[in-house]
């Protein structure tokens, strides 16, 4: 299938709302599942990391909820955690009650839509209820708002989205990612001549341009704050420890910076998550280096499948205007 539910035990729901133009998805997880993270962004929001963090006692995790909304979308991560509870999955604390662990990263999508309306429990849940091993890609859950290349304002943005893939080691070791692009920096399809194919417009229906080229010549920005953000997650069926999750991670990271350029910048929240759904043994470094591969394909794969929503044009709308 080439998604990251070809882990087992893996499957992924979205909740998507077109009018508001944004959404959330959440990666369910039946089996054991050890997770860890590697944070390079400097314009994060998140919520129920610590568990992934090396030191930290606890590493298992029930969920992870990617949702728009910035902030304040990290309500929705609370109708997962509603869900897992009634399927009394998650950490027993005693006295019959139940923690889900529910990992939560938001992207920023209040410039395209309505900024009034995010992400909610009800979204969060609701994800959970469509959760599946097959799933949509592009402009949908939490890629729904989804938007690249901001720095001269939302006018003259491209459109993201949500993608995954997925590949098979020698030996039955799986590896599959899912992203979400909304990225500060321009895309580059490094599988084509490394042509540019999302990000900052020149005019409403015109050229993209480097957005590192308006820096280097001092062309105004128009947008200052925390409005961007790639969100990816890593998963194998490999046994991994939290520490080695986190380089997996830190390896994985490295697909984003091939293919988004700036990337991991002050402006972005830009965060990777790596998790170990099985048992199976594996070269870490060898999972890292497929991983960052996966993530730059789907990162092209995110803009190519994305759709032109709130005025935004999508890759191929911006094609087919320029075409002759």
């Amino acid at each position: 299938m080439g998604l990251i539910t070809d882990i087992n035990g893996i499957k992924v729901g979205h909740f998507s709302d077109y009018k508001s133009i944004t959404g959330c998805s959440v990666i369910l997880f039946s089996n054991k599942t050890t997770g860890s993270i590697d944070i390079r962004g400097g314009g994060t929001s998140t919520r129920q990391i610590d568990g992934l963090l090396p030191h930290h006692n606890f590493g298992n995790i029930n969920a992870i909820l990617l949702t728009g909304g910035s902030a304040y979308g990290l309500e929705a991560s609370c109708g997962v955690m509603k869900y897992l509870e009634e399927k009394r999955i998650g950490l027993k604390v005693g006295n019959g009650c139940i923690v889900p662990s529910v990992p939560t990263a938001v992207i920023f999508d209040l410039g395209i839509g309505s900024s009034s309306v995010r992400p909610t429990a009800d979204f969060g849940y609701k994800a959970c209820e469509n959760a599946k091993k097959v799933f949509e890609q592009g402009s949908v859950g939490v890629g729904t708002g989804a938007t690249i290349g901001k720095y001269l304002g939302i006018k003259y943005a491209t459109k993201g989205g949500l993608a995954s893939d997925s590949s098979t080691l020698p030996g039955g070791i799986r590896v599959g990612v899912l992203v979400v692009v909304n990225a500060f920096g321009n895309v580059y399809d490094y599988y084509n001549g490394n042509k540019n194919i999302a990000g900052v417009r020149n005019s409403k229906n015109g050229q993209l341009i480097n957005t590192t080229d308006l820096i280097r010549n001092g062309v105004k920005q128009t947008t200052t704050t925390f409005q961007n953000t790639t969100l990816a997650i890593i998963a194998t069926n490999a046994k991994c420890s939290k520490e080695q999750l986190q380089r997996i991670a830190s390896i994985g990271n490295t697909g984003i910076s091939r293919v988004v350029n700036p990337c991991n910048t002050t402006l972005d929240g830009d965060i990777v998550f790596a998790v170990s759904c099985g048992d199976e043994k594996a070269k870490i470094n060898d999972i890292g280096v497929v991983a960052s591969e996966l993530i730059s394909r789907s990162i092209i794969k995110a803009v190519k499948s994305a759709k032109g929503l709130g005025e935004v044009p999508s890759c191929s709308d911006i094609n087919n205007l320029l075409s002759p």
